[in-house]
């Protein structure tokens, strides 16, 4: 909401241009310096140019790095703050980067603050700006951060092979180094005011999921499923607002968002560094979605699955009799969230005690295990957009929990091959007659 007499989309002046998320370095014996060094060093003359390049006034911070926070009290609540103040966030991408679970951590909390920007008003918002802190695999990269712009053909091919820090450390690249940071300092300020990206409530950074799957995890799926109805197939009474022409256009929050929640969930999901595919219930061939196509056997794929539905969905006699089906052969790791607008007069009083019935003795299976998880809210009903996007990321980990704790597993073809077993020393036989290894007979 833009206040009388202000500038639209202005940040406000005393918002910290960027943050620099980077990887640890672990420290290499009792001895040494301070392994983050060239870390420090580049994040100072980052600040220096933006002052330079600026009219930010002296007692605001150019940037943000936790090199003088330690592991005490207070650090947590820090971090949340200034990922939630930050004009621009800035990772520096490393092999050792996308391993971190904290660096993971503060990618998806900015991520998802440029998600809630662009749902409430509607404007694609892009304030990441990624350098390279080491030469990297590209086609490595997590599925999480694919969508981001990683052209750095601008800064040379030694910056692309070697990194900012071999810049740094090469005495014969010092020139480059300098160009680099000052076109990387310029390109944050223009990323800054061009979005102009608002601060937000911090977020419990404790809770908060990382972006990138754990390593030596392979790629990771999920479905999910619209149990919604369209605009053509309401119930008089219902307002056709939250509506549209298919089941993914169901937008219950759309007094505060613009955007369809299952086009917001599916980017909050890919974000988690998950593969996910997205169906309306009405559409599926089966009873039982979550089984999203045919894997190389011909039989279903099964995957973790999570069933988005409308308590107005229930209206419907033969949908309602489909999802009752499907609750009674659902598997573990199909979990249930059901949005529930709390400005949403409709979805009160009576009328919203007899849908709240309907889908208690619909899907009763479901809403137990629901409410057997720390993320009850879920099925008792999600009263906004924010409490969507807090509780998502929970049941995302649940259904795969549960996932890869039910579900069958598949051996590679082949031979059964036994598993290995660590054995005593055994000393070989010899022959009657013959030295051991101490020369006696």
């Amino acid at each position: 909401m833009n206040v009388p007499g202000e500038e639209p989309n202005r940040a406000p002046d005393d918002q910290p241009y960027f943050f620099l998320s980077y990887a640890h370095t672990p420290r290499v014996g009792s001895g040494g310096g301070d392994p983050d060094h060239w870390v420090r060093v580049l994040y100072r003359d980052l600040c220096a140019h933006i002052m330079m390049l600026t009219d930010l006034p002296a007692h605001v911070p150019a940037g943000f790095m936790d090199r003088e926070m330690s592991s005490g009290d207070g650090w947590p609540q820090k971090l949340g703050e200034n990922l939630a103040r930050c004009r621009v966030f800035v990772p520096l991408l490393s092999r050792r980067y996308f391993t971190s679970e904290m660096c993971g951590r503060e990618w998806y909390a900015f991520h998802e603050r440029q998600m809630r920007v662009q749902a409430v008003d509607g404007r694609e918002v892009s304030a990441i700006v990624p350098a390279l802190w080491t030469g990297i695999d590209y086609t490595q990269l997590p599925d999480s951060v694919r969508h981001i712009h990683l052209d750095h053909s601008n800064f040379g091919d030694r910056y692309a092979t070697n990194g900012i820090y071999g810049l740094m450390k090469l005495s014969r690249l010092r020139d480059e180094y300098e160009e680099t940071v000052l076109t990387l300092a310029q390109r944050i300020v223009q990323v800054a005011e061009q979005t102009a990206l608002p601060p937000s409530r911090p977020r419990d950074y404790e809770h908060t999921p990382s972006a990138f799957r754990p390593r030596g995890e392979g790629p990771r799926r999920i479905h999910l499923t619209v149990a919604a109805p369209t605009r053509h197939a309401l119930p008089g009474e219902r307002d056709p607002g939250p509506y549209g022409d298919d089941a993914q256009d169901w937008n219950p929050y759309h007094s505060e968002s613009t955007r369809p929640l299952p086009t917001i969930a599916q980017e909050l999901i890919r974000s988690l560094d998950y593969r996910i595919t997205v169906s309306s219930f009405d559409d599926e061939d089966t009873d039982t979605p979550g089984e999203a196509g045919a894997g190389p056997d011909g039989k279903a794929e099964s995957r973790p699955g999570i069933l988005l539905v409308d308590r107005w969905s229930l209206t419907d006699d033969e949908r309602r009799r489909r999802l009752r089906d499907f609750d009674r052969s659902s598997r573990p790791w199909i979990s249930a969230i059901v949005p529930w607008n709390r400005a949403d007069l409709q979805c009160h009083g009576e009328r919203g005690r007899q849908l709240t019935a309907a889908l208690e003795e619909t899907l009763p299976q479901i809403l137990e295990r629901g409410r057997r998880t720390d993320s009850r809210i879920a099925v008792n009903g999600v009263p906004t957009l924010k409490a969507f996007t807090d509780v998502l990321p929970a049941v995302v980990a649940h259904s795969t929990r549960q996932y890869l704790k039910h579900a069958e597993a598949h051996p590679p073809p082949g031979p059964h091959v036994p598993r290995p077993r660590l054995m005593g020393p055994v000393q070989p036989p010899y022959p009657a007659g013959e030295p051991d290894d101490e020369g006696e007979a």
